[in-house]
C-alpha cells in the first residue's frame, strides 16, 4: 500500500522561525519523509536551505553567524520609496549557502514560496524560477524591505495573507500535512515571573512594530487554516522577541522539544513502526 504524500507547513515569525530548525531535525532523526515543503517568510528561507541539502543540521551549523555584527553587514540601505533595505545581500548569502543560482527544478525535495501580490491583495505561489528570488519575495516585509517585482506583480511578505500555507500543500495534492506554527496567539505572550504575569513585548523599535502589526492579523488567519492540518507543532517562542535573533539556539531547542512530542502521533498516523 502506498504512504500518504506528507507536506510540511512552515510558518514566518522572524527570529522565531529558527524553532524550524528544531523541528526538522527531529523529523529527520525519525525518519519522517518529506514529500514537499511550503514555506511562508522565514519558513520559506529554511525550508528552501533543507529542500537543497536535506540536512537540517548543517543549517544548525549557520546559526552561530547570526549575530548583529554579522546581521548588519547584510543591510543595504535603499533610498525609502517602497522599504529601508533592498535584501540583495541577504540573497547573496542565501545563494552562497545553497550553492550558487538554485532553481525549484534543482531540489532535492519539492518547495513553493507564499508572497502578497499588494495590488490584488492576493496570495502568490511561487514554485519555478529563482529558489532565492521566491524567498526573497517571501520575508519582503512591509516597510523593512523593498518590495519585489515579479512578472508585473509587486510582491511582499507572504504572512499578510497566508501565515502558514497549509493550503498550498492541500492543492498540490499532499495527503497528510504537518504544519508548524512559531506565532503565538496574544493571550499566550504572557509569562509568570514570581506571583505576577508580566507581558513579554518590549518596548518597541519600527521592527517590533510593524511585526507586532502583522502578527495581531495573522492570529485571526491561523485559527481557520490551522483546523485543516493532520497535525500543528507550536514550538513555545512567545518569549522571543520576533528581531531577537540572540536566542537563535533557545528557538531550535524549543522545536526540537515541541516536534518530539508530535513525533510519535505523526508516525502513528502514517503506519511507520520504526
Amino acid at each position: 500500500m502506498q504512504r500518504p504524500k506528507v507536506g510540511l507547513a512552515l510558518g514566518g515569525g522572524g527570529a522565531r522561525g529558527l524553532a524550524h530548525i528544531g523541528v526538522l531535525e527531529v523529523l529527520q532523526e525519525a525518519e519522517i519523509p518529506i514529500d514537499m515543503i511550503a514555506g511562508t517568510s522565514a519558513g520559506a528561507a529554511i525550508g528552501a536551505i533543507y529542500a537543497q541539502g536535506k540536512d537540517a543540521k548543517l543549517i544548525e551549523d549557520l546559526v552561530p553567524t547570526l549575530n548583529w555584527r554579522k546581521l548588519l553587514t547584510l543591510v543595504d540601505l535603499a533610498f525609502p520609496r517602497t522599504g529601508l533595505i533592498h535584501g540583495r545581500k541577504i540573497g547573496q548569502l542565501l545563494e552562497l549557502i545553497m550553492g550558487g543560482k538554485i532553481k525549484f527544478s534543482d531540489l532535492k525535495i519539492k518547495l513553493a514560496c507564499v508572497a502578497t501580490d499588494l495590488s490584488q491583495c492576493e496570495e502568490v505561489v511561487i514554485d519555478e524560477g529563482s529558489v532565492v528570488d521566491a524567498v526573497r519575495a517571501s520575508f519582503s516585509i512591509p516597510g523593512i524591505f523593498t518590495v519585489v517585482r515579479r512578472k508585473g506583480q509587486y510582491l511582499v511578505d507572504g504572512s499578510l495573507v497566508n501565515p502558514v500555507p497549509i493550503n498550498v500543500l492541500k492543492s498540490k495534492g499532499m495527503d497528510f500535512i504537518i504544519a508548524v506554527n512559531v506565532i503565538p496567539d496574544p493571550t499566550e505572550r504572557r509569562r509568570k515571573v514570581s506571583d505576577q504575569d508580566i507581558v513579554t513585548f518590549k518596548d518597541p523599535n519600527i521592527f517590533n512594530v510593524i511585526m507586532q502589526s502583522m502578527q495581531i492579523a495573522q492570529c485571526v488567519l491561523l485559527r481557520s487554516s490551522l483546523q485543516v492540518a493532520d497535525i500543528v507543532i507550536r514550538p513555545r517562542v512567545a518569549h522571543v522577541g520576533v528581531a531577537d535573533f540572540r536566542q537563535a539556539n533557545e528557538c531550535i531547542n524549543q522545536g526540537r522539544i515541541a516536534a518530539r512530542d508530535s513525533v510519535p502521533e505523526i508516525k502513528r498516523r502514517l503506519g511507520i513502526t520504526n
